[in-house]
């Protein structure tokens, strides 16, 4: 079991990039596989979790050249994949599972789906119900509750889908279901999630449109799938948000993160500070195979509790343990409401989070939905202790917990921190490029 120390002290200067987007990597390789012929995918996460859905399409025939900087998809067309001699790993991808549990539906071979403890423990009924109201045929535990899943593919049709959740998740493996259905796939959200499939479909030129909340597509593409395409894969946002929150909470910072994504649907993290006192500047906007890019220049600032609801949550809900400490340090109360989701996610991240950051004495009341911390201007507010935290094997836990030993009184010692390579290898490095620079 590996751990991490944090030293306090310094601060953070400097410039760095982040690994390229986790959730548009998956999908750039699912639809690159999916094309006819060689597509290069430049800029990719590395992060464990998108190696296992590369490694996903190796085992059903499709060739994967990796370098560092990009990996080269030789995609066989629609029909092209075969049936895989073993099970499926997905490790720790949540992403990985549910978006090749569509794709799997439709195809004419049988399959099986597994990942690691935590993947196990996470709900897969959101997509195997309607997956299965299309004609899907899936077998799991507690009748497809968990996985493992067993998908037999089958002929499927379009339904109209009214999903309880907004997710980003159950719309994607719909939508990759929907392209081997007859008929038309509609999938309604009570609010928008983000969008990487919807504009990586567009930018493969597969038919879609969107109605309010709802994202239409009309069924197999007609005149067979359009072609490859190489693309950039932007960096990560949910990557950036550790440094974005670091050089803010750190007295006398100023960090610029070099092509970030800031795609609409998932700024929301960078709206909340920014309404929190937060200094962020977006320069240099362009765009990167249907995504929007920028730079990120944030500077040290003081920030003041807000209230947070539900309508925000879908733009920023894997950013919520590191606006748990960037809460930790602000002024006054902030409340967060609406975010049952994070209790299924690698972990309880509500629960989580009032557990680690109490232990470096933030002040913390946990509350169904959602949480309320009390910063320094707050009647309960302390200043943050050094502490031995854990990450419960969530990374984005034990990277926010990291950034918190950035400002404790004295080191901080976080264990299990092995999952942080499921999605940003090297993020110590990067932590000490900005500290050596101070």
């Amino acid at each position: 079991m590996s751990s991490l120390t944090i030293n306090p002290g310094g601060h953070l200067k400097g410039a760095i990039t982040v690994p390229g987007d986790k959730s548009i990597t998956h999908r750039a390789i699912i639809l690159s596989a999916l094309a006819e012929g060689e597509s290069a995918i430049t800029g990719y996460c590395r992060g464990e979790d998108c190696l296992n859905t590369a490694r996903a399409f190796r085992a059903m025939g499709i060739q994967i050249g990796e370098q560092p900087d990009r990996l080269r998809v030789s995609g066989k067309g629609l029909w092209g994949l075969t049936e895989p001699e073993q099970p499926i790993d997905c490790g720790n991808s949540g992403t990985g599972i549910r978006l090749l549990t569509g794709l799997l539906a439709g195809q004419d071979f049988f399959t099986v789906l597994t990942g690691d403890e935590f993947v196990r423990r996470r709900p897969m009924g959101r997509v195997v119900k309607p997956l299965r109201q299309m004609g899907a045929m899936i077998a799991g535990r507690k009748g497809g509750e968990l996985a493992p899943l067993a998908v037999t593919g089958s002929r499927l049709h379009g339904i109209a889908y009214a999903s309880p959740v907004a997710s980003a998740q159950v719309k994607s493996s719909l939508l990759l279901a929907g392209l081997y259905a007859q008929g038309v796939t509609r999938v309604t959200e009570p609010q928008r999630s983000r969008d990487h499939t919807e504009r990586l479909f567009r930018y493969f030129g597969i038919p879609i449109r969107e109605e309010g909340t709802a994202v239409v597509l009309p069924g197999q593409p007609p005149g067979g799938w359009p072609g490859t395409k190489d693309l950039v894969v932007p960096g990560d946002l949910s990557a950036a948000a550790f440094f974005v929150v670091a050089a803010t909470i750190v007295p006398g910072s100023d960090v610029t993160i070099t092509g970030v994504g800031v795609n609409p649907t998932r700024i929301g993290l960078l709206e909340v500070l920014t309404e929190m006192g937060a200094d962020i500047q977006i320069l240099n906007r362009r765009e990167e195979a249907g995504e929007p890019v920028a730079d990120l220049r944030v500077c040290a600032a003081s920030l003041r509790g807000i209230r947070i609801g539900a309508e925000r949550m879908p733009q920023m809900i894997d950013e919520f343990p590191i606006l748990c400490v960037a809460a930790a340090l602000a002024a006054g109360d902030t409340v967060i409401t609406g975010a049952g989701e994070l209790r299924v996610k690698e972990s309880d991240r509500i629960a989580t989070m009032v557990l680690e950051l109490g232990k470096m004495g933030a002040a913390m009341t946990e509350l169904p939905d959602g949480l309320i911390i009390q910063g320094p201007g707050g009647q309960r507010g302390r200043q943050l202790h050094g502490a031995v935290c854990t990450s419960h094997g969530d990374h984005r836990v034990a990277m926010s917990l990291a950034i918190a030993g950035l400002v404790a009184d004295a080191p901080t010692h976080i264990e299990n921190t092995a999952c942080i390579e499921t999605s940003f290898p090297g993020f110590n490095g990067k932590l000490l490029e900005l500290l050596t620079k101070s």
